[in-house]
């Protein structure tokens, strides 16, 4: 298990545990300052890790190809809209497991799944758009709330 894993499941909380132990900042000026300088590059693995995803799923679902990945890995930072498509795919991740009480296992197997409220596309793959993390995290307040029209 990774560190962040265990950070997060330690205090069973995927608040503020969760950002700390991915390494974005949740809100505010401090996440606007963490996109535009870039997200390091440390932050892809543990990301990666809190989904249980391998690196190269995540990179599918956040659609940087991996010959970038490689040169980032290198620089040691993403790019600002790099940066932005791993904060919308770790806002996703949060929700979906807030969703799913704190179960990681399954908001991460409805996240590869397709889903009816999304028209039969899998919420992991709707967030390469800020348009399509919108329509994810609608639905997924929809879905707390007991509103499934």
């Amino acid at each position: 298990m990774s560190s962040a894993v265990a950070d997060i499941k330690a205090t069973n909380d995927s608040g503020p545990a969760f950002w700390k132990a991915v390494g974005i900042p949740a809100r505010g000026p401090a996440l606007h300052e963490a996109l535009q300088q870039g997200i390091p590059y440390a932050t892809y693995g543990k990301l990666a890790s809190a989904a249980g995803l391998d690196r190269k799923e995540l990179a599918k679902y956040v659609v940087i190809p991996m010959a970038t990945l490689q040169r980032r890995a290198k620089l040691g930072r993403f790019k600002v809209d790099e940066s932005d498509k791993l904060y919308r795919f770790a806002e996703v991740l949060n929700a979906a497991t807030n969703l799913f009480e704190g179960d990681r296992d399954q908001a991460r197997q409805w996240l590869l799944s397709p889903v009816q409220g999304l028209g039969g596309a899998c919420p992991a793959e709707m967030i390469a758009t800020s348009a399509g993390t919108d329509a994810v995290l609608d639905l997924i307040g929809r879905l707390e709330h007991g509103v499934f029209a």
